[in-house]
């Protein structure tokens, strides 16, 4: 696996909370690198021996209901696990890389819809677009960590697919539960750390300073 090392300030305050055995919550604006280092922590952790798997929790948010989808459970989630597939891709410079991972049971993907009553043991658990998520969903998740567990949060709230105000403020919320716990270092990404390219910063600064979120 491809060594990542981090390019902005915020990126570097990633690595250095998640080498002090910290939790995190990395909140913040398109294009920083949220998902991608997410997932890099935890990959690196398990093939560092630390944890047994990394699963990979995301809410089928703006349906909520993969059933419009053709085929069975597996074949409609896959739509949702493109950007793990291209970040393994990246990774480990092989288009497989994610189904060998998954293969191999290092790495799994289940939706908010299927976590109720699952209890995650020795695992890293990334919760991806948590902006899409409901307190109480977030608290589903976040209550399934079982022993030798960590877990990293990534999300946005200007990015909500939620349609309902009292949804959408379920990040927020579950936000102030987190500031209130030493376990957890929240870091916000702004638009100095955009990475992606330099038409996508151009356009969120564009925007944040025109007023839309």
């Amino acid at each position: 696996m491809s060594k990542v090392e981090p390019i902005t300030a915020t990126q570097e305050l990633v690595f250095e909370a998640f080498d002090a055995g910290k939790h995190l919550c990395l909140h913040g604006v398109a294009g920083t690198g949220k998902t991608f280092l997410g997932m890099f922590l935890a990959l690196d952790s398990v093939f560092e021996k630390s944890y047994n798997r990394v699963i990979v929790v995301r809410s089928v948010v703006p349906t909520r209901d993969m059933g419009f989808l053709p085929g069975n459970q597996k074949e409609k989630q896959r739509v949702y696990e493109q950007p793990y597939m291209a970040i393994a891709t990246e990774l480990f410079g092989r288009g497989d890389a994610y189904e060998v991972i998954k293969g191999k049971g290092l790495i799994d993907f289940i939706s908010t819809s299927f976590i109720r009553g699952v209890t995650l043991d020795n695992c890293v658990v990334v919760v991806d677009e948590c902006q899409n998520m409901t307190f109480h969903e977030l608290d589903s998740v976040i209550t399934r960590l079982g022993q030798n567990c960590r877990v990293i949060f990534c999300g946005d709230y200007r990015q909500s697919d939620l349609l309902r105000d009292s949804e959408k403020k379920g990040l927020k919320d579950f936000m102030r539960v987190l500031d209130n716990m030493k376990h957890f270092e929240t870091l916000e990404f702004n638009e100095d750390d955009i990475v992606r390219s330099e038409l996508v910063k151009e356009y969120i600064i564009a925007k944040l300073r025109n007023g839309h979120v």
